[in-house]
């Protein structure tokens, strides 16, 4: 391209997408880069063939390699698509506790994380974040609930007839459940079709568009108003000189087709894995002072499913990921429960009866045939801890646009572990109480939380970012996306993410008035 944009933002996520609206918002010039294609919606977009594993979408041609705990094969792949992980995720949208931001001494050991920014400095982000992107949600009932200083747009919706068996059950334990934050349009918005509690919204995109996935609630509207997006197009190369990124390389995957791409200002919000594989591969890590740490710290949440078989067959409306549990979230007073932050619980939708038949081995399909009108499911999601020696580096072989492949080394330390244990056996209390006569329990495998890799902070030689989230070493590269978290605290990480990106945004604009205030003075 012969042009010459403000900026290009490499990555259309959560990162890629919000700082994209604060900076076409700003009058600049902003051209995306996407290495995968548009989505395509509608009825058959509910189908199972369209889970997002089997979809061409969720790529396994990108060279990742890992090693884990597990010996069980990992589903492992690049998610690739105009609005990243939000097209087929399932809409929660938590702020991090004010607490996350200060996280403890169980949680950070020796790693030398810390967060260089408070709630506080994030709280007004957070609250564009929202309306940004459309959530819904009340605090009412949430023992950790962070201030705010705006209520949500909306009010939630009623809990599904399965998650309130299961609220009745936690209260009866004395706990407090309440309803999770979500980014789904429930009605009042007018135009725009409302959810119709189809159970296709978690690993499906939204055949209605009435999730508030980024690729039709942010990037379609900015395109009206000039964003370029380069759909199809990986980023392989970024080109450096005196301690700038002059350009980045492309690669068009329909054609083959290598071209350049230049700009003043270069953002970096391809993901907690593919970011540091671009970094490594574009040799940065010699530039910045903490180079050594660029792709270490991966964190991803320690997930684990449970479902409980009720006496009684339950209505499923089709949605049943609305209620979250947080009394253990900053720890629980059990002896056999570790000392520090714990994690949440949050209710499951019963999975759709095909998808289980295809992902699951002989004879679990006929179990769950009789389990599936009597499920009743919950999430433990636990803290977990950011070690060095959980990280990515550069593989042997290349992916199928040129990139290096990718080795993702992971294993959980024995605290995260104890964590995972200490929630599960809460889970296992709130689902008997709720009448369940035996329970099944399956551990999440997948690196859909990925976290960390670049992480932000305030020392220069173990952070490779600054509080803005600029790269150390490079004047004007940032990175917006997951992959700048100290720590993972124990919520799904995409509000922090947006907001983050319009915080990284604003000061990138701020800079842009000050530059302007100098040439004025002068003149």
């Amino acid at each position: 391209m012969d042009e010459t944009f403000d900026a290009v933002i490499i990555g259309s996520g959560f990162g890629g997408a919000l700082t994209a609206h604060a900076l076409v918002d700003a009058g600049w010039s902003v051209l995306m880069l996407e290495r995968g294609d548009w989505v395509d919606r509608g009825e058959a977009a509910s189908k199972v063939e369209n889970f997002v594993l089997y979809t061409p979408h969720f790529a396994k041609d990108c060279g990742y390699r890992v090693s884990q705990q597990s010996r069980r094969t990992v589903q492992i792949g690049g998610l690739f698509c105009v609005g990243g992980a939000s097209v087929f995720y399932g809409g929660v949208s938590f702020r991090m506790r004010e607490s996350d931001f200060t996280p403890a001494a169980e949680i950070v050991a020796d790693s030398g994380a810390e967060w260089p920014i408070s709630y506080d400095d994030l709280e007004p982000y957070y609250a564009d974040a929202e309306r940004i992107i459309g959530v819904s949600g009340s605090d009412t009932g949430d023992p950790t609930a962070p201030w705010r200083s705006s209520p949500y747009l909306t009010p939630p919706s009623s809990f599904s007839p399965v998650s309130e068996i299961i609220a009745r059950a936690a209260r009866s334990l004395g706990l407090h459940p309440f309803p999770m934050p979500r980014a789904i349009h429930e009605g009042g918005e007018p135009g725009r079709a409302k959810c119709i509690r189809c159970g296709a919204c978690d690993g499906f995109a939204c055949p209605v568009s009435a999730k508030n996935d980024l690729a039709t609630k942010i990037i379609e509207p900015l395109m009206d108003r000039g964003l370029r997006m380069a759909s199809g197009t990986a980023a392989v190369r970024l080109v450096t000189r005196r301690g700038r990124v002059e350009a980045v390389e492309c690669v068009e995957r329909s054609s083959g087709n290598r071209f350049t791409v230049r700009a003043r200002e270069f953002v970096l919000a391809a993901g907690a894995l593919a970011t540091p594989q671009l970094l490594l591969a574009s040799e940065l890590d010699r530039l910045n002072p903490a180079g050594d740490a660029i792709g270490r710290y991966l964190m991803r949440h320690v997930n684990t499913l449970n479902y409980g078989y009720l006496r009684e067959p339950v209505t499923d409306d089709g949605f049943g990921k609305d209620l979250a549990i947080h009394d253990f979230y900053d720890g629980d007073p059990a002896p056999d429960a570790p000392r520090g932050p714990l994690g949440g619980i949050q209710s499951l939708p019963t999975p759709p009866l095909d998808l289980v038949k295809l992902q699951a081995p002989p004879p679990l399909p006929w179990v769950a045939r009789r389990f599936f009108r009597r499920g009743a499911g919950l999430m433990t999601m636990a803290e977990d801890q950011p070690r060095p020696e959980n990280r990515v580096t550069l593989d042997h072989g290349r992916d199928s646009v040129g990139l290096p492949g990718l080795h993702i080394n992971h294993y959980y330390t024995s605290r995260d572990l104890a964590a995972d244990r200490a929630l599960r056996r809460r889970a296992g209390r709130i689902l008997r109480a709720a009448g369940a006569l035996f329970m099944y329990r399956r551990p999440i495998r997948t690196f859909s939380h990925a976290l960390g890799t670049v992480r932000m902070g305030r020392d220069e030689r173990t952070s490779p970012l600054d509080d803005v989230c600029r790269f150390r070493g490079v004047e004007n590269l940032r990175v917006v996306d997951a992959s700048v978290f100290p720590t993972s605290s124990a919520v799904n990480p995409s509000l922090t993410i947006a907001a983050n990106a319009l915080r990284v945004a604003a000061s990138m604009t701020a800079g842009d008035l000050d530059s302007l205030t100098v040439a004025e003075e002068v003149a």
